[in-house]
């Protein structure tokens, strides 16, 4: 059973709410701050498959639910995990994101080390998205994290 824990990563995005919501249903633009390649959009109820070329890995990713502009939930991951993508709009020009983890299907030594690679890992994926929709810059932040470089 999984247990209560949910790892909470967040960030104010400098563009409005439907940039900020398309930048992570689009491969084509996703593939920009976090991954390398996506089988295809995300769309509720299908399964996309998300690489990291670099690092030779991939992922199944289940969309279980969307609401335009608002939420964006997946399941994903080994252990499988669940995953929120909330938009909110501030004003015209601002999204606040946050990035809720949780269903973690771990205990003790693991779930610290899980909580440890999935915060480290969505605040990395946050600040990505934040300068290159905010400034147009490719910062690489995910392919540079680890090597080999």
């Amino acid at each position: 059973m999984p247990n209560p824990v949910t790892i909470t990563t967040q960030m104010m995005i400098g563009q409005p709410v439907s940039k900020v919501f398309e930048a992570f249903i689009d491969p084509e633009i996703t593939s920009k701050f976090w991954f390398s390649a996506s089988t295809g959009k995300l769309e509720q109820g299908h399964t996309v498959i998300w690489t990291w070329e670099k690092y030779q890995v991939s992922t199944k990713v289940t969309v279980t639910n969307i609401i335009a502009n608002e939420l964006i939930q997946i399941q994903w991951g080994e252990p499988s995990t669940t995953v929120d993508f909330k938009f909110e709009a501030l004003n015209e020009s601002q999204t606040y994101l946050t990035i809720h983890n949780y269903n973690i299907p771990l205990e003790g030594e693991e779930l610290i080390a899980f909580i440890i690679d999935s915060t480290g890992g969505f605040t990395t994926v946050l600040d990505g998205l934040k300068a290159y929709l905010e400034h147009g810059l490719q910062l690489h932040l995910v392919q540079d994290k680890f090597p080999p470089f």
